[in-house]
């Protein structure tokens, strides 16, 4: 592994654990207003990474499918929304701001089942990572090392409240200052080991690429949808979660395109 791609696996892990971080220096649980603003700026990176990273990329490649060149996007995009699907009806967990347990009954605890719901939608965000660094290390795409650090670095700003939005709940619960950190901390591990395999993966299937590009860009969208939208929507004043979708958006789109 190169030391481009040990280092763009690296970037998103890091953003979890700065984000984790603020344990140490906050004493109370985000308010709600500011829990929503960073939950629709997560959104919004991700469905502009979905776009502009991965279905348009995904498309490009196949172009001497010719009219035919989103067939390989529209199935990669569905075989990732049955995947996300899949795991959000056999992993038990419970998502931020909601009392209601998803999955499978089971007698894990409240904080154990809240990491587990942020480790279910960081395992796209490191699978779509990784195709993309599989994609220009094998160059087998038009995708160059500036797109590919482009999405690690959108990734790592989104996952900065994400690591907060784990640790500093878990303080409040009553939990220790360093085991809150950790388990922030830890939720971002899974990033880096998807992001690995999936590059492993598709180094074996290079044909495959325009697939697991749109693989994964179905798994964020369903995440989005499932999880994150709701959740910057609900209470008053949810037009702050959508004006941080925005900035989001245009944020990750940005990157793409000037670095890209």
């Amino acid at each position: 592994m190169s030391f481009e791609i040990f280092q763009g696996l690296m970037i998103p892990f890091a953003g979890t654990v700065l984000g984790s971080a603020c344990v140490f220096l906050l004493k109370d649980n985000l308010p709600d207003k500011v829990l929503r603003s960073l939950t629709g700026f997560a959104a919004g990176v991700m469905v502009a990474a979905s776009i502009w990273s991965l279905l348009i990329p995904a498309m490009e490649q196949s172009e001497d499918m010719g009219t035919m060149a989103f067939v390989p996007a529209v199935a990669g995009f569905w075989l990732g929304i049955g995947f996300l699907l899949f795991l959000d009806h056999i992993i038990p967990h419970i998502h931020a701001g909601s009392q209601e347990q998803e999955g499978p009954h089971c007698s894990l605890s409240k904080r154990f089942m809240m990491v587990l719901a942020v480790v279910l939608h960081n395992i796209p965000e490191g699978m779509a990572v990784g195709v993309v660094y599989a994609g220009w290390y094998t160059g087998s795409t038009e995708i160059t090392i500036a797109a590919a650090m482009a999405l690690s670095i959108g990734i790592a700003i989104q996952n900065f409240p994400e690591g907060a939005i784990i640790s500093l709940p878990l303080k409040a619960d009553g939990a220790s200052t360093m085991r809150s950190f950790a388990a922030g901390a830890l939720s971002g591990v899974v990033e880096p080991v998807a992001a690995a395999l999936t590059i492993i993966f598709a180094a074996w299937v290079i044909p495959a690429l325009p697939v697991l590009l749109s693989f994964a860009a179905g798994a964020m969208m369903y995440v989005v949808v499932e999880e994150l939208i709701p959740e910057m929507s609900q209470g008053e004043h949810s037009n702050v979660g959508t004006i941080f979708f925005a900035v989001g958006f245009t944020l990750m789109m940005t990157l793409d395109v000037a670095l890209g």
